[in-house]
């Protein structure tokens, strides 16, 4: 009998082996076919000149994205001093409050403004900071760039904050520490590589987002670090670059997008890093724990 049912049970094996091999080749085939082409097509321009130069006047060949590099550094400057420290608020408020209804409400929002397009965020700070103020400036990019991070920062710090064991913080609690202070400096503190983790992985999805910044920040050719001024970011020269007239405007965009690339990728790579030293952490700890138990 046993000989009987054990051919079916490793075709079907095989047979969900194939599906899953197969069903990640798609996955990763368009993936890798978009970073080919961005590779082969940017990599001609990639130079030290290129990232340390403004852009050549129009009509005229060579300049950089130096100024792109500067205005995207501000811009996500202002967004995540603005959005991280509300992003981990309100993440540490749903998790300590799930029950509320204030926090089901509160989850409920954060869910619909991650879930909108980012031209609608785009089109509500030119209503709510551009219009009234009568100019374009990275405040307002910085601000549409904040609201693209808190909601992805507050639901993972939600998440983490879950996994901490609930025998810290009771254990906190009975040496007399507060609510508060038992959030601030027991559970936070315990979650924070995986808060940091989601911060960099929401910064590299605003860094690289440009239609916000279309109603925003707007774009400048010139070297501009005022906030309170229209400001050059490198998602808007690709815009910029990839519908304009000059073939090697398109050359560059191509070159900018690459260079993006490369920025989101460190982003990603560094998240990796935080969880991978926190996994070896947990695993020099452990045995500790361990053997003191014992």
């Amino acid at each position: 009998m046993r000989a009987v049912h054990a051919t079916p049970r490793r075709w079907r094996a095989r047979a969900m082996t194939v599906a899953l091999w197969s069903g990640a080749l798609l996955t990763l085939t368009p993936c890798l076919l978009i970073v080919g082409h961005i590779l082969v097509s940017g990599i001609g321009q990639l130079t030290p000149t290129f990232l340390t130069t403004a852009p050549a006047p129009p009509g005229v060949r060579g300049g950089g994205i130096a100024n792109g590099l500067l205005g995207s550094l501000l811009l996500v400057l202002i967004a995540t001093t603005f959005a991280v420290p509300v992003g981990v608020g309100a993440g540490l408020f749903l998790a300590e409050h799930r029950g509320a209804r204030t926090a089901s409400v509160v989850r409920l929002l954060a869910d619909v403004l991650g879930g909108l397009p980012t031209i609608v965020i785009g089109i509500a700070v030119w209503e709510l900071v551009v219009r009234p103020s009568g100019h374009f400036s990275a405040w307002a990019g910085g601000a549409a760039l904040a609201l693209l991070i808190i909601p992805l920062v507050a639901r993972a710090t939600e998440s983490m904050v879950r996994l901490v064991p609930p025998a810290l913080s009771e254990a906190a609690m009975a040496l007399g520490f507060s609510r508060w202070r038992t959030a601030r400096v027991v559970v936070l503190r315990t979650a924070l590589p995986g808060i940091a983790t989601a911060v960099l992985l929401a910064t590299a999805r605003a860094a690289g987002e440009a239609a916000p910044l279309l109603f925003t920040a707007f774009g400048s050719p010139y070297w501009s670090a005022d906030p309170a001024r229209p400001i050059a970011a490198v998602p808007l020269q690709i815009y910029a670059y990839a519908l304009g007239p000059y073939d090697d405007w398109r050359a560059q965009a191509w070159t900018s997008a690459l260079v993006l690339l490369l920025i989101v990728a460190g982003f990603a790579a560094l998240a990796r890093g935080v969880l991978a030293a926190r996994a070896r952490l947990l695993a020099a700890v452990t045995p500790r724990v361990g053997r003191f138990d014992d």
